[in-house]
């Protein structure tokens, strides 16, 4: 049975050789097809230098490329790290460097506009370009370009390192309350154990043809491509421009499982299903925020036949818990309780165990529970605490993760989220610091004060705003700019609203909470339940 996240794929291609693991466009790759360009990867990927747990960050979107350098990267011993596509180069420069990627694999469109950037990254030495003619800008000193032919070219010499499922494989990175993103660091075990879990309670088979539309970044997005490996099931990738996009790409790929987040579920709840798609699609899932029940009634409409599967999941232990189908009805707003092989405790500061209904944290124990933040000792003994419930008699300690989330558990054991512990704004199923948005507004000096609040919205969760304190500088169209030029779209302010003075705490502070208050309810919903 694999072990190791790229044995997976390994696994499919002794026994289903000729089945089909991935579809782009009109192309179709074999498990077959799949396993010999990952092993050529690995193998070009030792041979120009990449050493035992370094990384490789893959900064592309969708395509099958971003795919075999994912799995080539773990097949060959390093700790690959995907890029969101939407960051904009300060974003990506802050990556690059915080976890010292040894090797970029990007497009040469991508990499004109990471030209500066990549001059400040230290300790990288090659740049990979999907592209069959390289960039016409000059490489960094000791930095090798190298198209993606003049790379698996250096595919010859195998080099074989040894493994184990407890090595890191991956660094998934997720805003910070700090403002810097926190890469999360995952093992082998980590990810195929997250991998047969989700399998196993969406039933997952050889038959079923998964559409991949969330980016590779994120760990639900990601989870798309390993939950199909590892029972020999197909993904569809795409990058759509609009929610009708993807409802076509149901049709024309029989999708059988869709993965998406709260926005865009918004939006496709909105259209007609072609009765090709309502015949294909076995079940839908959420995560990344909670579904509005309206929402959930009108998709459960639409797809009459279709299992709703609703979670609720961290970057820190990957999913914590689902809602089975036939639970929807009965009670829409929960959370559901803990995916199989994972243990989840609602707890009490001091670590006790509350009783049903009554208010704590949520803590995942279990083979899911991350390695920690990369390079930041202090963050990871912050979140990543021992467990509450641990024998006395066992002398190493277990680690779980203390998530932040304050939840309630019911008389039957069933789930509900209440609020979070932090200041983290959640939109469109994305975490986002308000103190990195704060820092790119204060590098305007189009600000003296500013605070990013997280409020309410009908369709994104929660909508960025600013309240910045009026001055002579102060622009509100001048700010937003700004934003839109450094900031990816999730993170671009809906609104910027100038106050005379921001309001203080007794601690002298900016008091978020009673301008969230004030604001609460900018965004109202229109549509009642």
């Amino acid at each position: 049975m694999p072990e190791l996240i790229h044995q997976l794929i390994g696994a499919q291609a002794a026994c289903r050789p000729d089945a089909p693991a991935l579809h782009y466009k009109n192309q179709t790759i074999s498990y077959s097809e799949l396993q010999k360009i990952i092993s050529d990867v690995s193998a070009a990927l030792v041979n120009i230098g990449l050493g035992e747990s370094e990384r490789v960050a893959v900064y592309l979107p969708k395509t099958p490329e971003a795919v075999f350098g994912i799995f080539g990267t773990a097949h060959a011993g390093g700790a690959f790290v995907p890029v969101n596509p939407l960051l904009k180069p300060a974003q990506v420069s802050y990556i690059l460097k915080d976890c010292n990627v040894r090797i970029l694999i990007t497009s040469s469109d991508r990499l004109k506009l990471l030209a500066e950037t990549v001059k400040e990254c230290h300790d990288l030495r090659a740049i990979i370009i999907i592209d069959d003619s390289l960039p016409s800008i000059a490489p960094p000193p000791g930095v090798t370009f190298k198209t993606w032919k003049e790379f698996l070219n250096e595919s010859r010499v195998v080099k074989s390192l040894s493994r184990i499922d407890t090595h890191m494989t991956a660094i998934l990175y997720t805003s910070g309350s700090t403002g810097k993103p926190k890469g999360v660091v995952l093992s082998h075990r980590n990810m195929v154990a997250g991998a047969r879990s989700v399998a196993q309670y969406l039933c997952n088979t050889p038959e079923d043809r998964l559409l991949a539309v969330l980016p590779f970044s994120f760990d639900y997005g990601l989870s798309q491509l390993t939950t199909a490996f590892s029972v020999g099931a197909s993904v569809t990738l795409m990058d759509y421009l609009l929610p009708r996009d993807v409802i076509k790409a149901v049709s024309k790929y029989a999708i059988t499982g869709l993965a998406a987040v709260p926005p865009l579920w918004q939006q496709l709840a909105q259209f007609d299903w072609p009765p090709e798609a309502v015949a294909s699609l076995r079940y839908i899932t959420n995560s990344g925020g909670a579904m509005p029940k309206a929402t959930t009634r009108k998709l459960r409409q639409a797809l009459p036949t279709t299992d709703v599967f609703l979670m609720y999941g961290l970057t820190e232990a990957f999913r914590s818990t689902y809602l089975p189908p036939d639970q929807v009805s009965i009670r829409p707003d929960s959370m559901g309780k803990a995916i199989p092989n994972a243990e989840i405790l609602v707890v009490r500061e001091d670590g006790s165990e509350c009783a049903p209904d009554e208010p704590g944290e949520l803590v995942h124990k279990g083979a899911l529970v991350a390695m920690g933040y990369w390079n930041d000792p202090e963050k990871t003994s912050e979140r990543f605490k021992p467990a509450p419930d641990q024998l006395k008699e066992i002398p190493l300690t277990e680690i779980a993760v203390w998530s932040g989330d304050m939840v309630r558990k019911d008389e039957e054991g069933y789930l509900y989220f209440i609020s979070r512990n932090d200041e983290m704004i959640k939109t469109s199923g994305y975490r986002v610091s308000p103190t990195e948005v704060e820092e790119v507004v204060y590098n305007s000096k189009l600000v003296s004060e500013v605070a990013a609040l997280g409020i309410p919205h009908p369709t994104l969760g929660q909508a960025i705003v600013l309240v910045a304190a009026s001055n002579d500088h102060v622009d509100k169209d001048g700010i937003l700019k700004y934003c839109q030029r450094e900031l990816p779209n999730y993170m671009i302010p809906q609104d910027v609203i100038i106050k005379e003075g921001l309001p203080r705490n007794q601690n002298g502070k900016i008091d978020r909470k009673s301008l969230s208050v004030e604001l609460k309810d900018t965004f109202k919903e229109s549509v009642a339940e």
